[in-house]
């Protein structure tokens, strides 16, 4: 019988259906199958669709943990794997690039990446003084608008300008005094501002005692009493009369009745004091009169400007008329003519309330055009012998020689960077690469053309190449921006692959020759022959050495050998009888003629012509000597050899063109131009016999 009909024939015999007991005459496995039906399969039906609700909700709500589970549980193996991994690739030629992947290539180059741990620091780190290095592409490079400015000595002097009022020179002054008592009879100078010489009438005055006087003197003359005339000629001189009035006396061979008071100086008469008939008594002033032919310019100078003065006239001693400052002033009515005078007294206190110092410059006046009571601008001119902070830094050397002729080693205005704290000037170092360097500069100086430069104290050399223009651009997108600094040398400074650096224009090329100029120039004259007769590395046949910098010096079983990367010099010890071979091979082919009929033995180094290079090299050469002017490529040709390191002029671009004891030398690069100033007897020897051995060749 089945379990249906068995249900069926109890079911209207139960008064407990739906009820929690089992019908009682079920026992064992029916009775078991019965509490499942009625637990699991009718009951509870309800209770599992409101677990599933309760499901439902809890899913929505943490839908976010969920998800994060989801990602850490299905995350892929090799993920894992490269974030645990500790190598990296770079280019050794643009160390900013850094990737993870080793199939990709150097953006800006196009090289395979080299392998390296990351963290490890295959190039140099930053020298002392280099606060950081970018590298820009040509286009961006012309973008900015970056032009660059040779380090150089400069003719400056410091100007300090200050504004004052013109006033009578005091030592031009000078009272007319009544020295006996009388009457003014006539008055020759009788106006105010009246313009006198010395010796002119400006009075005629009669007096009782000088009638009594120049009586005696007529009396002890007509009597031959010399004792008399002496004693009478004491005493009218001791009443101001001169000399020609007493000639004029004794001639006559009659008494005066009265005498003329002459003008002590030429000038104006500033004050008149008297009137015609007055009585006056001894000492009574009758005119002050000025000398303006010079006048005083009283100046304020704040006291931060002291420093620049002369010891002297810092101290508040007056300079005599051969010493001072050299001294420009200016006026409303006449801006354009300038007026020159010196720095004659420097007062010695300080005004509390405006912080300035009063300086007192003694100025020419042609034509009397400078008026007491205008106002002037002053400017004073101090040449940088007096300046004790260039005096401090150039004790010796080429820069004491410079400074003593009123050159100092200086940088334009415009290429310095102040950030408060450190003052910085970007260098080029290589075409496309500059160096943030902090330099210590000097107070600010006027130049020719009156341009502004800065005393380089430390931190530059002469010949080097600094940024003038654009130099703000570079160091705001470096240093407010390093993000976009991707944009200029081509990497993001990260080692995700999926960078968005767009590439260069095309339009703007790179010059590989200037770029291996700029850097064989820091090698010295013996390396930078060795490179020209090696010219690639024996690691990276086709990398040109110093198209990467500067190339580094390796010692291989005693030999100089050059490599274009510290990345190839591993490889290059690993290997020292493959390296050697290479190396031989590499100058054995740059050394051999383009052209050869006939076999000849090997030419001396300074028998080599210009056209034992290969055709290529010809071409460089004409083109480099092409970009100078006529006259200069005529001087380069005739002399055809650099007189340091004998190369050929042209081979390393264009010649540098110096003056060594008045006469033209042409140099190969810019690393020679020390060398080549520092003995210029060598120099001019070395370039005699590379001229007499050419005349001897023809």
């Amino acid at each position: 019988m089945h379990y249906d009909d068995h249900l069926d024939d109890r079911a209207p015999q139960s008064n407990d259906e739906g009820g929690l007991h089992a019908p009682p005459d079920l026992t064992g496995w029916r009775k078991a199958w019965w509490w499942f039906d009625f637990i699991i399969l009718v009951k509870l039906a309800r209770l599992r669709f409101i677990a599933i609700l309760v499901v439902i909700g809890v899913i929505i709500t943490q839908w976010d943990t969920l998800a994060a589970y989801y990602d850490k549980w299905t995350r892929p193996s090799q993920t894992a794997k490269a974030g645990g991994s500790n190598v990296e690739y770079f280019c050794p030629m643009h160390p900013a690039i850094v990737r993870d992947n080793p199939k990709d290539k150097c953006p800006i180059c196009f090289m395979p990446l080299s392998k390296r741990k990351k963290g490890e620091q295959t190039a140099e780190a930053l020298p002392a003084g280099i606060v950081n290095r970018v590298q820009l592409s040509p286009y961006r490079v012309a973008l900015a608008g970056v032009h660059t400015w040779t380090v150089d000595y400069v003719p400056l002097s410091k100007e300090i300008t200050a504004v004052g009022y013109v006033e009578f020179n005091e030592r031009g002054q000078r009272t007319v005094a009544a020295r006996f008592a009388g009457r003014i009879d006539k008055l020759y100078a009788n106006e105010t501002g009246q313009m006198v010489n010395e010796g002119d009438s400006l009075a005629a005055m009669y007096s009782p005692d000088l009638v009594v006087t120049a009586d005696n003197l007529v009396q002890a003359k007509r009597r031959g009493d010399k004792d008399l005339i002496e004693n009478a000629r004491v005493r009218l001189q001791r009443l101001g009369i001169d000399e020609s009035q007493i000639q004029e006396i004794m001639a006559s061979d009659k008494s005066t009745t009265g005498v003329r008071i002459r003008a002590p100086i030429g000038g104006h008469v500033i004050t008149k004091y008297v009137k015609e008939g007055q009585y006056v008594q001894e000492g009574t002033p009758l005119y002050d009169v000025a000398d303006l032919s010079t006048v005083w310019i009283q100046a304020q100078i704040y006291e931060d400007d002291l420093v620049f003065l002369t010891r002297e006239t810092a101290h508040g001693t007056a300079m005599p008329d051969s010493a001072g400052l050299e001294v420009t002033a200016t006026t409303r009515s006449f801006p354009d003519h300038p007026f020159h005078g010196k720095l004659a007294f420097v007062y010695p206190h300080v005004d509390q309330d405006s912080r300035t110092v009063t300086v007192r410059c003694e100025v020419e006046n042609p034509g009397h055009k400078l008026r007491p009571g205008s106002t002037a601008t002053v400017t004073l001119h101090v040449s940088p012998q007096n300046l004790p902070v260039l005096q401090e830094s150039a004790t010796s050397g080429i820069a004491a020689d410079m400074l003593k002729q009123g050159k100092v080693l200086s940088v334009p205005e415009s290429a310095v960077i102040d950030t408060g704290s450190q003052r910085i000037v970007y260098r080029e170092a290589q075409p496309g690469v500059y160096e943030g360097v902090e330099v210590k500069l000097g107070p600010r100086m006027t130049g020719p053309d009156r341009a502004t430069f800065f005393p380089v104290l430390s931190g530059l050399a002469q010949g080097e190449k600094i940024v003038t223009s654009g130099s703000f651009l570079v160091d705001a997108e470096t240093r407010l921006n390093p993000a976009t600094g991707s944009i200029y040398f081509g990497g993001s400074g990260g080692s995700k692959t999926t960078s968005t650096v767009t590439n260069v224009r095309p339009s703007t090329p790179d010059d590989p020759d200037a770029k291996v100029q700029a850097a064989l120039s820091k090698l010295s004259a013996e390396d930078v022959a060795l490179v020209q007769s090696q010219k690639f590395c024996p690691i990276l046949s086709d990398s040109r050495l110093g198209a990467m910098g500067p190339p580094v010096k390796v010692m291989v079983e005693g030999e100089p050998v050059f490599l274009c990367c510290e990345n190839c010099k591993k490889k290059a010890l690993d290997n020292p009888f493959d390296t050697l071979e290479k190396v031989k091979a590499l100058r054995a082919r740059n050394s051999a003629p383009a052209e050869s009929t006939t076999p000849s033995a090997p030419m001396p180094k300074e028998e080599v012509p210009m056209n034992s290079s290969t055709e290529k090299e010809n071409a460089a050469i004409k083109a480099s000597l092409a970009k100078l002017s006529t006259s200069d490529r005529t001087l380069a040709e005739l002399q055809k050899f650099c007189p340091i390191t004998e190369a050929p002029l042209g081979s390393m671009g264009p010649p540098i063109k110096v003056t060594v004891d008045g006469q033209t030398v042409f140099l190969c690069c810019d690393g020679c131009k020390g060398e080549a100033l520092k003995d210029p007897a060598a120099t001019l020897s070395k370039l005699a016999k590379l001229k007499e051995h050419k005349t001897q060749t023809k």
